[in-house]
């Protein structure tokens, strides 16, 4: 299923706007001691107060959404949450690099499952460019690949998180076909923030009992990977192929561990820096042989 519409920005600005937001959202969970229960609740229940002054018109028009549609709109909601869940959880296991190489294999799940669902061709070119970002991505994290109990359970978290945000991204590229992506998101967001409300009740976790710090930090995450990151990816499926999305997150690797050499001197090695320009050079490679695609 390709989309068929043009963005009216050049897609390559809002893509780098969205990797560059999403770089920072390990580094904001390691600066919280909150429950990533905690952080993901009010991460997704800001980001619905931020929308909700920006879209009335358009959420006039959930009441023409199916209820077929509804329950696919709730079934997303639950895979973002696992995806929160379980992926946030994964960073008090593993390091920042191991754990956002293991999320960087979502396009390699997108891709097969879009050609399965949605018959999304990919071209020898642009399959060449998503291999060499992938083994930028490896050399990324080369410095942190410790065989521990710990850091086995970190990258299982890791890995199920990275399955259940690709069972989301799938659903959404279905859906926004026939419902708008501000009322898509807004929806799904608030289905997630309910259920980790739900989640922290049945655990006795406390909703106030913070200190202004962590609400710092629960804010940056909704403004700044969820805003501007979760979000303009979500507008931007109903312009571009899912795998092209997807193929963001193969720049927070880098991004993240950049910002973690700095933050929590995580040091970067020769290796790892070496395959951050692996990366940049195979992303870019994957979106001009996509846009000759479709040209």
């Amino acid at each position: 299923m390709t989309p068929h519409r043009n963005p009216p920005v050049p897609p390559l600005i809002p893509l780098i706007v969205g990797m560059i937001a999403i770089s920072f959202a390990p580094i904001l969970v390691r600066l919280s001691d909150a429950e990533v229960s905690v952080q993901a609740m009010y991460r997704m229940l800001f980001t619905v107060l931020f929308m909700l002054p920006f879209g009335r018109k358009q959420l006039k028009s959930a009441s023409s959404i199916s209820g077929k549609d509804w329950a696919l709109l709730a079934l997303a909601g639950v895979f973002l949450a696992l995806h929160f869940l379980l992926w946030m959880a994964s960073l008090d296991y593993t390091s920042i690099a191991s754990s956002t190489i293991i999320l960087a294999l979502e396009p390699v799940f997108v891709m097969v499952g879009a050609y399965f669902l949605f018959k999304d061709r990919i071209r020898k070119l642009a399959l060449f460019g998503l291999f060499v970002a992938l083994v930028g991505t490896c050399f990324v994290s080369s410095g942190d690949l410790v065989l521990s109990e710990t850091a086995f359970t970190g990258d299982l978290l890791s890995f199920f998180g990275t399955l259940a945000v690709v069972f989301n991204m799938l659903i959404a590229k279905r859906i926004l076909t026939r419902v708008p992506s501000f009322v898509y998101s807004i929806v799904v967001f608030g289905v997630s923030a309910v259920l980790f409300a739900i989640y922290n009740v049945a655990l006795g976790i406390s909703f106030t009992e913070y200190p202004p710090e962590e609400w710092l930090v629960f804010l940056l995450l909704a403004i700044v990977p969820t805003v501007f990151g979760h979000l303009i990816f979500n507008w931007l499926l109903q312009y571009l192929k899912t795998t092209t999305v997807s193929m963001s997150v193969l720049a927070e690797p880098v991004g993240a561990s950049i910002l973690g050499m700095f933050i929590f001197g995580e040091m970067i090695t020769g290796f790892q820096l070496a395959g951050g320009a692996l990366v940049i050079a195979g992303l870019l490679f994957y979106l001009r042989s996509e846009q000759r695609t479709e040209a």
